[in-house]
């Protein structure tokens, strides 16, 4: 038997705790799967060192027993639960997650569910969930918006003069880049994929690399100027010698023919 204190789900539930599966069907289209992705990725990337959230795509979250029954509602394409352990689960129970529900949702937009998403859903965040921020975005139009949730009510977020729309409760911007929905962070700049992140690494090691040979290129080039320099005045010493041993047998000559070097 499983209780809860949320005031959404006032009744007893008669359904073992940890059972409830997700019941969501396969994404609209692989651009819609690879939207999804790309965002839980970007996140785990970005918040690899973080253990407080709970980032999910395409998963059933379960709120209410009346929703079990009716089978009513399918989960957002993308949301994330801050103050929470980061561990997999097979479903949001929000009974069994301290009443906790999404800080933050995306909805990735389609002809069959835009309606839905732009309305029935928009209103279930905003009066149900009280998700703090909600976004959609549609990957063929590219259609984007984002709300705020002010005084029980979403209010639309302001777009900066990148046309990104900014999350308090992640700390981010959300964006368009490449056709692709993005985060960015508060400077601007784009959180990027494990992959990215890694050839971007590769890349600054090899410039490093690159960097270090022409140094040492430079380096080794130096040396030998100055071992170049060295011959050169070693050289210079050596006639300077020779001319002051000439000088030197010239007036030991003008001596014995009785004249005075330093006279003539």
């Amino acid at each position: 038997m499983v209780t809860t204190q949320d005031p959404q789900v006032p009744e007893i539930l008669s359904l073992p705790v940890g059972e409830l599966y997700s019941d969501e069907p396969p994404m609209e289209s692989d651009a819609h799967l690879r939207q999804m992705l790309l965002l839980i990725s970007c996140l785990d990337w970005l918040w690899q060192d973080r253990d407080d959230y709970f980032a999910s795509g395409n998963l059933t979250i379960y709120f209410s027993p009346k929703q079990i029954k009716s089978r009513d509602f399918r989960g957002p394409d993308f949301f994330v639960v801050l103050g929470t352990e980061r561990r997999s689960r097979k479903s949001w129970v929000v009974w069994e997650e301290e009443g906790k529900y999404p800080n933050a949702i995306v909805e990735i937009l389609s002809e069959s569910t835009a309606q839905v998403d732009r309305g029935t859903k928009k209103q279930l965040y905003q009066d149900t969930f009280r998700t703090p921020e909600y976004f959609w975005f549609d990957p063929n139009t590219l259609e984007f918006a984002g709300f705020l949730l002010i005084g029980g009510t979403y209010e639309p977020i302001s777009a900066n003069e990148a046309g990104y729309l900014w999350s308090r409760q992640l700390d981010l911007y959300l964006g368009i880049h490449e056709s692709q929905l993005r985060f960015f962070t508060p400077d601007e700049q784009l959180v990027p994929t494990p992959l990215e992140a890694a050839q971007q690494a590769q890349q600054e090691a090899q410039q490093i690399q690159q960097e270090a040979q022409q140094a040492q290129q430079e380096a080794q080039q130096a040396q030998q100027e100055a071992q170049q320099a060295q011959r050169e005045a070693q050289q210079a010493q050596r006639e300077v010698q020779q001319a002051q041993q000439r000088t030197d047998r010239l007036a030991a000559k003008l001596r014995e023919l009785g004249l005075d070097p330093n006279t003539i």
